[in-house]
């Protein structure tokens, strides 16, 4: 099976990992300093799109529908 991601966009990954725990990550919009795990990992892959590198596309947002009642689903039967 084929890699999802590319070995140089992990690395970007793990740049983005040491430098959050050196503390001097800084998120691009506010420029503040980065502590969440979750949020160096999307700055990684986030500069590795950037740069070309193979990495999936980010997952779209799914919409919601709107939830039928018991009393539209009745009326949907008549």
């Amino acid at each position: 099976m084929a890699r999802k991601y590319s070995k140089k966009a992990s690395a970007d990954v793990e740049r983005a990992m040491k430098k959050r725990k050196a503390g001097t990550l800084r998120s691009g919009r506010s420029g503040r300093k980065v502590t969440s795990r979750k949020q160096a990992i999307a700055i990684g892959l986030s500069e590795a799109r950037a740069e070309g590198k193979k990495v999936p596309k980010k997952a779209s947002k799914k919409r919601k529908t709107a939830k039928k009642t018991k009393k539209s689903k009745r009326k949907a039967k008549r």
